[in-house]
C-alpha cells in the first residue's frame, strides 16, 4: 500500500482545493492519520473509496474524541550569546490550544486486503451541535457509529440520513463521553432506574417518619 504522504498528495491532486494534514500519533500505536477539511471531506472520502489503487471500501469503525482546552509546551533550539560566546540553547514556550471534537475513521480495503488508513474530521470548537460532514453516504457502515458520536459527544453530522440518539434516551440532554461530563445524582427521567440511581436520588428528598418509626421518602420522589 502507498505511504500516507503519497495518499495525501494524490488526494489533494484529485480533489482541487482540498486541505489535508498528516497528524502524527506519539502514542504506543504510532498510527498517523489524515486530517481533512470540512468542505472537501466527502469528495476526498469518495476518492479514497473509489481510487483503483486504494479501494478503501470498508469503514471498520468511527469513533469520537474530545479535546479540552490545553497548554502545550514546546522546546526549540535557539542561538544566544552567553558571556560573549554564541551558544545553542533550549528555549521553552507555551502554546494555548482551544478545545475541539473529532470523528476518527479507520478504513480498509476488502478488495486489495490492505489498511488501515486513518482519517479524521475536526470541529471548530466544543459547542453543542458542532457540525461535521457525514461520511455515511460514502461508507454505509458509518451510519450507526456517527449516531453514537452524535449521542455521546454532541457532534452534528450534516447530511446524515437518520441522526438521532442511539444509546441514551430521547429526554437525556447531555453528552456522557465528553471529558468534562459529570453524572447527575438525580435523574428526572430514566426508563429503567437502577438501584444505585434510586439510592443517590434519595439525597434530594426529605425523609418523614412513619407511625411505626421507619423512615419514608416523600411522595414527590419521581422514582416511586
Amino acid at each position: 500500500m502507498e505511504t500516507l504522504e503519497q495518499i495525501k498528495s494524490r488526494a489533494e491532486l484529485a480533489v482541487p482545493g482540498s486541505k489535508i494534514d498528516i497528524v502524527l500519533n506519539p502514542g504506543p500505536a504510532n498510527q498517523p492519520s489524515l486530517l481533512i477539511d470540512h468542505e472537501h471531506a466527502v469528495a476526498v472520502a469518495r476518492f479514497l473509496r473509489d481510487d483503483p489503487t486504494l479501494r478503501l471500501d470498508f469503514c471498520s469503525n468511527a469513533t469520537g474524541v474530545d479535546w479540552l482546552d490545553r497548554t502545550v509546551k514546546k522546546t526549540n533550539k535557539v542561538k544566544k550569546v552567553i558571556e560573549g560566546v554564541e551558544k545553542e540553547v533550549d528555549e521553552t514556550s507555551e502554546e494555548k490550544i482551544s478545545g475541539y471534537l473529532e470523528a476518527v475513521y479507520h478504513l480498509y480495503s476488502i478488495t486489495h486486503k490492505h489498511g488501515p488508513v486513518v482519517i479524521r474530521l475536526r470541529t471548530k470548537d466544543r459547542v453543542e451541535g458542532a457540525p461535521l460532514p457525514s461520511l455515511t453516504p460514502i461508507w454505509r457502515s458509518a451510519e450507526f457509529q456517527e449516531r453514537e458520536i452524535f449521542d455521546l459527544y454532541g457532534v452534528r453530522f450534516d447530511q446524515h440520513p437518520d441522526l438521532r440518539r442511539i444509546l441514551m434516551w430521547d429526554e437525556f440532554t447531555d453528552y456522557p463521553m465528553r471529558k468534562d461530563y459529570r453524572e447527575p445524582d438525580d435523574y428526572e427521567y430514566e426508563p429503567t432506574p437502577h438501584d444505585d440511581v434510586m439510592e443517590k436520588a434519595k439525597g434530594h428528598y426529605t425523609p418523614r417518619p412513619q407511625s411505626d418509626g421507619a423512615e419514608q421518602i416523600t411522595a414527590t420522589d419521581p422514582h416511586r
